[in-house]
């Protein structure tokens, strides 16, 4: 392998002022979106705390991702299906 001499970077004004930007822009994404996590959060433990419903964790972790269980139905035939012996 044939060695070179390191490139030289210069960094512009310009470069300095676009990553400025950019860095102020994510910055106020983030904080926006902090703000409604912070009030979104706020309404689920008002909910909670006021105990009109009581929830397992298991069925707030379900109604959070979308979930929804089909409960099992009981007996032979959920074993082997629709065969009757």
């Amino acid at each position: 392998m044939l060695r070179r001499k390191p490139t030289r970077l210069e960094l512009k004004l310009d470069d300095i002022e676009e990553f400025e930007s950019v860095r102020k822009e994510l910055e106020g994404r983030r904080k926006q979106r902090d703000e409604a996590e912070a009030a979104a959060g706020g309404e689920e433990t008002a909910a909670l705390a006021l105990g009109t419903e009581h929830k397992s964790r298991e069925q707030l972790i379900n109604e959070r991702i979308g979930y929804k269980p089909q409960p099992k139905a009981g007996g032979r035939t959920a074993h082997f299906g629709t065969f009757e012996f």
